[in-house]
């Protein structure tokens, strides 16, 4: 109850400032599902549109809002999805970005070289006397003469020389596999998904306002609505002086007489290829300022 009272509120404020006309030249007001492509000029674009609108297509219709600016906010996040049933689209779709330093300390450049392991003590066998050097000294001549008598009779042979070990190679650790990136977010997912639902649609093909009164070139996603959803009606609409009522980077409307002009639908042709296709699209939009 307080969405569709503050709807109506919203509405009313809508028609005092702009007047809202809705001019249907090219095709009357029917309750089929539809795309609705326009100029973009102001934020004001998306409620002035919706305000156009009869009330039994306002209910059935979408319009698309810029995450970034119409959820910023609880009260625009609440008004655009309680009020207006908007499609929130993200602008700048980006992939999700991976983790710089593993991915760096994989690479053989980026790691520090390994250190050597010391090699393992070896414990040579001792050629040393059992007593002390000293001690030996002070033994009298008779037991130092016998203990050379022992050895020659023994004849012990010499103990091999201690061979060097060579040092372990060093193990280099194995480098963690790099994580594969998640593929990036379709931007025109929510977009699909209110058409599949049965739902009309409020698209800007431009992408982004412009300032020169002239539309900008569109982009490619209404033609891959289009090419997806064939039995979709593509409705233009030219709006006007909406971008006098808010100019970019004003935040306080001004009151001017605001019109939206339906124009003839189009379609996407046999073998019809993409810029083509978005060319004549932006050209019956731009024909329609002049009706």
């Amino acid at each position: 109850m307080l969405a569709k009272l503050t709807g109506w509120l919203l509405l009313g404020i809508v028609r005092l400032l702009t007047g809202a006309q809705a001019r249907w030249y090219g095709c009357p007001p029917k309750a089929e599902q539809r795309i609705y492509f326009a100029n973009h000029q102001s934020h004001a674009d998306l409620v002035m549109i919706w305000a156009a609108l009869p009330e039994e297509l306002r209910s059935i219709t979408r319009p698309i809002a810029a995450r970034d600016y119409w959820a910023n906010t609880p009260v625009k996040r609440w008004i655009t999805t309680e009020v207006f049933n908007a499609v929130y689209v993200e602008r700048a779709a980006t992939a999700p970005a991976a983790a710089a330093a593993p991915v760096a300390a994989s690479s053989p450049e980026a790691r520090p070289p390994a250190a050597s392991p010391a090699p393992a003590e070896r414990i040579e066998p001792s050629m040393e006397p059992l007593l002390p050097i000293e001690t030996v000294a002070t033994v009298d001549a008779p037991v130092a003469e016998g203990r050379q008598e022992i050895q020659g009779e023994l004849d012990l042979p010499a103990p091999p020389p201690s061979t060097p070990v060579a040092p372990l190679p060093a193990i280099e650790p194995e480098a963690p596999a790099a994580a594969p990136e998640p593929p990036a977010a379709d931007p025109l997912a929510p977009l699909i998904d209110a058409l599949r639902s049965g739902d009309s649609i409020i698209i800007f093909p431009e992408g982004t306002r412009g300032h020169t009164g002239e539309p900008q070139k569109f982009k490619s996603g209404l033609y891959a609505l289009a090419t997806m959803f064939p039995d979709v009606v593509l409705v233009p609409a030219w709006i006007d002086n909406v971008q006098r009522v808010m100019p970019k980077g004003e935040i306080v409307p001004v009151p001017i007489l605001c019109s939206v002009t339906f124009g003839a639908p189009i379609r996407v042709e046999e073998g019809e290829e993409r810029r083509p296709f978005l060319d004549r699209a932006r050209a019956a939009v731009i024909a329609l300022r002049d009706v």
